[in-house]
């Protein structure tokens, strides 16, 4: 598959690179795409989420009626869960949300959402580029260029671009990632995934072993 190499300005450089079949060309997989996305989320998350349990309320311990003869039911502390303020019955605790997941399958995964990106063309291969100097509005530049400047895009660098990275990092609509760091959700939830043409060449090998 041939797609054109453009430059800064969004405008044909008129070179031409080959994307790799194996990966930008493949039957997407889209079970595998979901088990690495709900992997990739759950890593994310805290699971620092706790309630108290009864065991965890302060207060007394002293039964608070007698046991027989009130007509209502039978209760032995303050802190049980039918009362207000008690503790919670089977309340939330402190876990870990992660799963293994096997390399094959997330190699499988990124090559499917880069194939479904690649047939709706939403793959974009540029010139390499740098800044002299961190400046968000040069990077803007560049979206506006590209037409990408109120949607969400992923850029993928080859880890010698720290002056994009700088550049962009205080846009919420765009992500810079080095072509090792490229994952399945990055793909599948931004509009474009914008190649550098060195970070292309390394991914490609990267994803080929």
């Amino acid at each position: 598959m041939k797609i054109a190499v453009i430059d800064i300005k969004g405008k044909d450089t008129g070179k031409k690179v080959d994307l790799s079949n194996d990966i930008f060309a493949i039957e997407p997989n889209e079970h595998a795409i979901y088990l690495d996305v709900k992997h990739h989320l759950a890593n994310k998350r805290q699971g620092t989420h706790k309630a108290k349990e009864r065991a965890d309320i302060t207060g007394s311990t002293r039964k608070i009626k007698k046991q027989k003869g009130t007509g209502t039911a039978r209760a032995g502390s303050i802190k049980s869960p039918i009362f207000r303020g008690g503790g919670r019955v089977f309340g939330p605790r402190p876990r870990s949300y992660s799963f293994k997941l096997n390399k094959n399958t997330k190699r499988l995964a990124r090559k499917s959402a880069l194939s479904i990106a690649a047939k709706n063309n939403n793959i974009v291969v540029m010139e390499n580029f740098n800044f002299d100097q961190p400046k968000t509005k040069e990077f803007k530049a560049v979206l506006k260029a590209l037409k990408l400047d109120d949607k969400k895009s992923v850029f993928v660098m080859d880890g010698q671009n720290n002056n994009v990275y700088l550049s962009a990092r205080n846009l919420s609509n765009v992500k810079i990632v080095t072509n090792s760091s490229l994952n399945t959700y990055g793909v599948m939830n931004a509009s474009k995934v914008v190649f550098l043409q060195g970070a292309l060449e390394e991914f490609e090998a990267n994803l080929s072993k």
